[in-house]
């Protein structure tokens, strides 16, 4: 006979931690993605829901690489489970991608000519100096800025 499978998840030792500030950001992005979008622009609207995706993954890459807070097997579960961009946590490891808003903003085939989103030009070499990404409303994440 089968085993049955049950929904039930066992949380990894740390879980208590993080669990109010990840229940937090959780609800900022249910409200950003009921928030009305009267008198938006079509990408406006999605711009929200991707700050609040870059904030999850922020903080769960802090604990782990940079504050050192949170244990491998809490980090992995956490990806698992959907709470942090696994993609975009391994774009911040590499140099020149510290501060990468979202992977649409340097793939190529989502801009004209074949280049990368103008918020990842530096400031220095911009020739507007106020700008906002198209894809996610991102200012500037340049690594140089």
């Amino acid at each position: 006979m089968p085993k049955v499978k049950t929904n039930r998840v066992k949380f990894p030792e740390g879980w208590e931690l993080i669990e109010p500030t990840l229940r937090e950001l959780q609800a900022k992005m249910r409200e950003a993605e009921n928030d009305p979008h009267d008198g938006k622009r079509k990408c406006e609207t999605l711009w929200p829901i991707f700050k609040v995706a870059h904030q999850k993954s922020r903080y769960i890459f802090d604990l782990y690489h940079r504050r050192k807070e949170i244990s491998k097997e809490l980090y992995e579960f956490c990806l698992d489970q959907g709470y942090a961009d696994r993609n975009l946590l391994a774009k911040w490891k590499k140099p020149g991608y510290e501060r990468l808003c979202c992977l649409r903003c340097m793939q190529p085939r989502d801009h004209n000519f074949a280049t990368t989103c103008v918020c990842r030009v530096p400031k220095h070499l911009r020739e507007e100096k106020v700008i906002e990404c198209v894809h996610c409303g991102c200012k500037g994440c340049a690594s140089g800025d």
